[in-house]
């Protein structure tokens, strides 16, 4: 993924494909590059939080991605899960070996950042719908990398 997101570009096609009646949703809908933007950016955040300072006193850092398609609702889209070096990081947007987002996510994703809500309960809602307890600075480290995108 690049990390210039032209959005200018999703707002063309998504107009073009309104006006002929196709679905914005699917594999070559307008929304998936948007989505997976989105959830790029959030994994980014979530590296953020976890190499703290106190991880990087113990020499460790950030080492790539990996990349992996993940299935959601708005079509399949390429997500790059950052790596450090002591495999020491373990996401939870998308978690290791999943390549399946579950129903209606991304949207909850979007709609609680769009709606302004708090860091504890965006991290009240991750636990309660995908079972994992998210700290408060996480979460606002995800919103950090995340509300850019979304603002733009």
């Amino acid at each position: 993924m690049n990390e210039e997101f032209d959005f200018e570009s999703i707002k063309n096609k998504a107009l073009e494909q309104l006006k002929s009646g196709k679905s914005l949703l699917g594999k070559d809908g307008a929304f998936a590059p948007l989505l997976e933007s989105i959830l790029n950016a959030a994994l980014k955040g979530e590296m953020d939080a976890h190499l703290s300072p106190t991880e990087r006193e113990d020499g460790n850092r950030r080492n790539g991605k990996m990349h992996k398609q993940v299935q959601t609702p708005l079509g399949e889209v390429t997500v790059s899960t950052p790596r450090d070096r002591n495999s020491s990081s373990d996401p939870q947007f998308i978690k290791k070996r999943e390549t399946i987002l579950a129903e209606g996510v991304s949207d909850r994703i979007i709609g609680l950042y769009a709606l302004g809500n708090s860091t504890r309960q965006i991290s009240d809602w991750m636990e309660e719908n995908l079972g994992n307890r998210v700290s408060a600075d996480t979460i606002s480290s995800i919103t950090d990398r995340v509300l850019p995108e979304i603002k733009a």
